[in-house]
C-alpha cells in the first residue's frame, strides 16, 4: 500500500467538510481511508480513497480498519452537529460525540496510531466576551454539542499525558462554499446553515429566509460571523497532519477569517451573484446566539503556516451557487410539485407576510 500514499484515516470522511479534507489528502499524496456510519455522510462524496462503513463506538470494526490500513494518523470529523437538536436530545450528542470519540481513542491507543487531528468547535467558547476570539479565550459552552466537543479536548490532552498520544485542536467557525472543482459541496438533512439556505431561496427551493433578530448592537442589526471556505478548511488540516506528522506536538487552533458577514450582507451578496430577490421574514432572536463570532486566526497562520485563500464571501457564494444549481436542483422538488408547495405554504396561516426587500 505504499505506492498509494501515507495512509491517513478520516471518520466522518463522507461528510461536508471530511469529504473536502479527503480530496485535499489524495492531492498532496496521502491516501485517505474514510469511516463513516453513513447517518450524515453521502456515498457518492468518497471519491479519493476506501470508504468503510462503520461506527466510531463498533470497536471490532474500528480494530478491523485499523490492522488492515494500519493508518499513521487520525482526522476525526465524525460527529453530530446541531446545536439546537442538542438541547433536545443531549444523550445522542453525549453519546455519539463522547463515547464514541473514547472508543475511537482507545482503539488508536491499542493499534498504536498516536497522532490525531480533532475537528472541535467556536461553540466551546460559548458567548464571547473578546471580539476576535483568541485560543486563550474562555471555554465556557453554552449547549451540549459545545459541551461534547470541549469534553473530547480534555480526553485527548489526557491521553496525551497517559499514552503519548498527540493531537491538534482545530476550533473552526463558519464553514461555507464548495470546491472550485464542481466535485463536492454542501448537502444537509435537515439543512440549517444560512448560505445554502440562502441560495435554495434564490433557486424557489424554499419560501423564503427567516431572519432570527434584527435588532442586534451591529452595523445592520443581524448577527455577523466569521465564513471560511471548506477548501480552505480542508488544506488547514492538511498542514496540521504535517504539523503533527512532524512530531512538533499537541496545541488548539482557531480556523478562521478574522472578518465577518452579517446575515443581511449574505442575502444581498446571494442577490447579487444570482440576480434573484430573497424574500425573507424577520424572526426574534434565537436564545444564546451571540451577536457576534470572529476569529483571531493569527495562531493557525503560523503554526500551520496557513492562510485562507478563497474565503472571501464572493468566491464562497460563487462556488456554492455553482454547486447548487448545477449538481444539486435535479434532487429537489420538481417544478409542478415546488409551485404545489408554495401555495401550500401561502395559504398557511402559520406563515406570516413574507418581507420583500
Amino acid at each position: 500500500m505504499d505506492h498509494l500514499g501515507t495512509p491517513i484515516l478520516v471518520t466522518g470522511g463522507a461528510g461536508y467538510i471530511g469529504s473536502h479534507a479527503c480530496k485535499a489528502l489524495a492531492k498532496m499524496g496521502y491516501f485517505p481511508i474514510t469511516y463513516d456510519n453513513l447517518v450524515y455522510g453521502h456515498r457518492w462524496a468518497v471519491k479519493w480513497g476506501p470508504l468503510e462503513e462503520g461506527d466510531v463506538s463498533e470497536r471490532q470494526r474500528l480494530d478491523d480498519v485499523f490492522s488492515r490500513y494500519k493508518p499513521k494518523a487520525v482526522i476525526h470529523f465524525a460527529a453530530y452537529a446541531y446545536a439546537g437538536e442538542s438541547v433536545q436530545n443531549p444523550g445522542k450528542y453525549y453519546r455519539n460525540n463522547v463515547v464514541g470519540s473514547l472508543t475511537l481513542i482507545e482503539a488508536m491507543r491499542d493499534h498504536r496510531v498516536n497522532k490525531i487531528i480533532f475537528s472541535s468547535s467556536c461553540a466551546t467558547y460559548g458567548i464571547p466576551s473578546i471580539i476576535p476570539i483568541p485560543e486563550s479565550h474562555p471555554q465556557v459552552p453554552i449547549n451540549p454539542y459545545g459541551a461534547s466537543k470541549l469534553m473530547m479536548e480534555r480526553i485527548l490532552q489526557d491521553f496525551g499525558q497517559a499514552h503519548g498520544i498527540y493531537s491538534i485542536f482545530l476550533r473552526y467557525f463558519n464553514a461555507a462554499g464548495a470546491d472550485l472543482d464542481g466535485d463536492l459541496g454542501e448537502e444537509h438533512e435537515p439543512e440549517t446553515h444560512l448560505l445554502p439556505l440562502v441560495i435554495k431561496a434564490a433557486l424557489r427551493q424554499i419560501p423564503l429566509i427567516e431572519i432570527y433578530g434584527s435588532d442586534y448592537p451591529t452595523p445592520d442589526g443581524t448577527a455577523i460571523r466569521d465564513y471560511i471556505h471548506v477548501t480552505d478548511l480542508a488544506e488547514a488540516h492538511v498542514k496540521a497532519l504535517m504539523h503533527l506528522l512532524e512530531e512538533r506536538g499537541s496545541t488548539a487552533l482557531n480556523l478562521g477569517t478574522g472578518r465577518g458577514y452579517s446575515v443581511r450582507e449574505v442575502i444581498e451578496a446571494v442577490e447579487e451573484v444570482s440576480g434573484k430577490s430573497i424574500p425573507v421574514r424577520r424572526c426574534p432572536r434565537r436564545v444564546g446566539d451571540p451577536p457576534i463570532l470572529v476569529a483571531d486566526p493569527i495562531q493557525a497562520e503560523k503554526a500551520l503556516k496557513w492562510q485562507p485563500q478563497r474565503s472571501d464571501l464572493r468566491t464562497i457564494i460563487n462556488t456554492s451557487w455553482n454547486w447548487y444549481s448545477t449538481h444539486r436542483c435535479k434532487e429537489f422538488l420538481k417544478e409542478g410539485e415546488l409551485k404545489k408547495h408554495f401555495a401550500t405554504v401561502e395559504r398557511s396561516p402559520k406563515n406570516p407576510p413574507v418581507i420583500k426587500r
